[in-house]
């Protein structure tokens, strides 16, 4: 057998070497947000431009640009930035005599041509493609500056957005790889344990659970063979923070795998990625073919007698599968279905072998650990126990969508007004849904809690993946208990009883209370049901499903007494309990309502002000769409 070393400063020294061969970069973003805004043709452009029809190249002016030449360039995918509200986003670095980079956004196939001419041919700025702050009117030549990410700090994402994910060569001249090769040579498996057990780091999937803790515990098992699973499913309605690292920076999952295989003595690993996700699929499998021709996965690693390879297994976008136990029933080619614990995982998991199994972010934080070291790890956060950074995807009725990461201990204020730029349109903050499908809503009171693990779990919700839907005072907090509640009840897989009848339950009188149809004594019924469920499900995603009930019962109950006293929606959001009526300032008395109106319910005189009788409305809207004086409207 032909061992094959690799020389991870050689592979680096080459590839600066290239770099500076260049006069200018172009950075287009590539991620799945800008994808879906029109970034392919912007990039297609920028190639067209330069001289050359193949993506991913970097390629020289061709010579007929005589005193228009702009040297030689190169233009490089990446992936997600994290501002994805923005995009596509574009970042021009021309030659260094021409100034820093410039940050564009919003960037269309018709402005490459004035982007290739003033800014990277003279390093002139094209003022309408800067990012604008909507409430100060200022503008913003670099990303740095922008408060968006000005208030983040990266670690897991340090470099998304900036690296061309699907080059080895661009990973390796930027340190991959040099954590492996020093944990692996220098550094017993009970060392890398103990060094991320320090490091404070807790599983960064919506558990919790300390890492080294886990790893440790899977270490110490017995096994003749052992695997290591990378979480890539994802499930929670609006959370993109595995997606784009695994699109933006793969091989730095990849590597920490690695580093938690050898940690736990694991000679086999599997990429758990939802086939919904068809370029994190490809960047993945990419990154593991080329680690595999580079010596860098597969047997004795840099020479020693470790060996490790991996290999990817598509879920088929089942949420329960994103609970542990389901997850390893899926790769093992069974139906998706929670196991009762224990023995857990690292004792008997995947094919009855001890089996650890992390999510992307938490093995993405792997090397920034094992390089910087525990002690630097445990300068973000709250130290002892929730230390480090956590990735967020920010959506919902705020000024700037994205991903976001953060140190734990920021407050939710920090986040929704100072990273978030605040609530757009006027409008006011009413709540905030953190963790996904299984967390909570919070409400202004709480804007100033420390978003940790703990914390969030004081006040009923959960750090979960890292989904925060933000939502202004046009919400209904009981339509969003029962939007959450329908995910959870078609996801349930229908194992244990409490879960599988308990969310339906659950979801019948959310489903009434919106529709005018429930009495008082539903909200108790629905409140004792719920913590039914929390108590005696089978497993987390079923002790969690009650979660947005019960904190909106909690922090919104006015509400639910509204819908169910007055039958009426303080936010107008329910259709059922909403009714037409006539403006008599606004309406002229014309009858065109009256004679439209296919149930007659509007009475009225002519030139006088008409009423509507909702006892016979069947608010079908045609009243409304067909007055000439916009007199008629639900309310």
């Amino acid at each position: 057998m032909i061992m094959i070393t690799v020389n991870l400063e050689e592979i680096a020294q080459k590839e600066k070497e290239r770099v500076a061969e260049f006069d200018y970069h172009v950075l287009v973003c590539m991620g799945t947000g800008c994808i879906a805004t029109g970034a392919g043709p912007v990039h297609d452009e920028f190639v067209r431009l330069i001289g050359e029809n193949n993506n991913n190249i970097s390629v020289e002016m061709s010579a007929s640009c005589s005193e228009s030449c702009l040297g030689k360039g190169e233009i490089k995918d990446t992936g997600c930035h994290g501002f994805c509200q923005i995009g596509p986003l574009v970042i021009v670095k021309p030659p260094a005599e021409k100034g820093g980079e410039i940050f564009y956004c919003h960037v269309r196939a018709e402005d490459v041509q004035e982007i290739m001419e003033k800014s990277v041919k003279n390093g002139e700025v094209i003022e309408r493609l800067l990012h604008r702050n909507p409430q100060s009117d200022v503008v913003y030549r670099s990303a740095a500056e922008i408060p968006f990410y000005a208030r983040q700090k990266r670690t897991a994402l340090v470099d998304c957005g900036h690296i061309n994910p699907e080059s080895i060569e661009e990973y390796i001249e930027r340190g991959g790889y040099a954590a492996t090769r020093r944990v692996i040579t220098k550094m017993t498996p009970e060392q890398v344990c103990n060094e991320v057990l320090s490091s404070g780091m807790r599983g960064r999937g919506g558990g919790g659970f300390p890492t080294g803790r886990k790893w440790l515990a899977a270490l110490e098992a017995e096994g003749d063979r052992k695997y290591l699973v990378c979480n890539g499913d994802e499930g929670d309605p609006g959370a993109f923070m595995d997606r784009s690292m695994m699109e933006g920076d793969p091989y730095r999952v990849l590597e920490g795998a690695i580093i938690a295989a050898y940690a736990v003595g694991a000679s086999h690993g599997y990429f758990y990625i939802r086939a919904e996700y068809p370029l994190a699929l490809k960047r993945i499998e990419k990154a593991i073919a080329t680690s595999r021709e580079m010596g860098l996965l597969g047997k004795n690693l840099f020479g020693t007698d470790f060996s490790f390879d991996c290999e990817i297994s598509e879920g088929a976008g089942a949420f329960v599968c994103g609970e542990e136990t389901a997850l390893l029933a899926s790769i093992e080619g069974k139906r998706g279905m929670p196991k009762s614990r224990p023995p857990f995982p690292v004792h008997k998991g995947l094919f009855g072998k001890p089996t650890v199994l992390n999510n992307v972010e938490t093995l993405a934080t792997v090397r920034y650990i094992m390089e910087k070291g525990a002690e630097n790890f445990r300068k973000y956060g709250i130290p002892p126990i929730n230390t480090g950074t956590k990735t967020f995807a920010l959506t919902g009725h705020v000024r700037n969508n994205g991903l976001i990461e953060v140190p734990l201990g920021i407050t939710m204020r920090e986040i929704v007004f100072d990273i978030g730029g605040g609530i757009p349109d006027g409008r006011k903050f009413k709540a905030v849904q953190v963790g996904g499908p299984s967390g909570g809503c919070l409400g202004k009171d709480e804007l100033d809690i420390s978003i940790d693990f703990d914390s969030l779990k004081k006040v009923g919700a959960m750090m979960g993946s890292g989904g925060i839907v933000v939502m202004d005072e046009n919400t209904c907090m009981v339509e969003i208990a029962r939007f959450f509640m329908q995910f959870t009840q078609n996801e349930s897989c229908g194992k244990c009883i409490l879960c599988r009848e308990g969310t339906k339950q659950m979801l019948g009188i959310l489903q009434d209370i919106t529709e005018g149809k429930a009495q008082l004594e539903d909200i108790e019924l629905l409140e004792e049901t719920a913590w039914a469920v929390k108590t005696a499900s089978l497993c987390g995603l079923g002790k969690t499903a009650p979660n947005p009930v019960l904190s909106t019962l909690a922090m919104f109950r006015s509400e639910y007494l509204a819908h169910v006293e007055r039958l009426y929606c303080p936010a107008g959001v329910c259709e059922a309990l909403r009714s037409y009526s006539v403006d008599p300032d606004l309406c002229k008395g014309c009858t065109l309502c009256i004679q439209k109106c296919p149930v007659k319910a509007i009475q009225g005189e002519k030139r006088k002000p008409h009423r509507i009788d909702v006892s016979k409305c069947t608010k079908c809207g045609i009243c409304a769409d067909i007055c000439k004086f916009a007199a008629i409207a639900l309310n």
